[in-house]
């Protein structure tokens, strides 16, 4: 990632498959800005305004100033089910297809 100022080739984007989802809670934890768990007790993700994303497959950018600990969640989840990839072409940074 580049230094500095940043580009859009910099930005990231996550989001969680409630499929394998655990609702352990870890990246609640580590990043709960980004993550809040819904009545259904599976996490999601949310816009930087608190707005819960519901539907399958919802991508939010990382902010970032929370990118290591969105990392760090993907790397942590016991359900493998957090993906992190690079917004401008798709590539999975963290996660299970990283």
């Amino acid at each position: 990632m580049a230094e500095g100022g940043g580009t859009d080739s910099d930005v990231l984007e996550v989001w969680i498959d409630q499929q394998l989802c655990t609702g352990d809670g870890l990246c609640v934890q580590y990043a709960p800005e980004v993550f809040e768990f819904d009545v259904d007790g599976l996490a999601y993700v949310k816009d930087a305004d608190g707005s819960l994303k519901q539907a399958e497959g919802a991508r939010v950018d990382v902010p970032a100033n929370l990118r290591l600990d969105v990392l760090d969640s993907a790397k942590e989840c016991p359900g493998n089910c957090i993906h992190v990839a690079r917004a401008a072409d798709g590539v999975p940074v963290a996660g299970p297809d990283a």
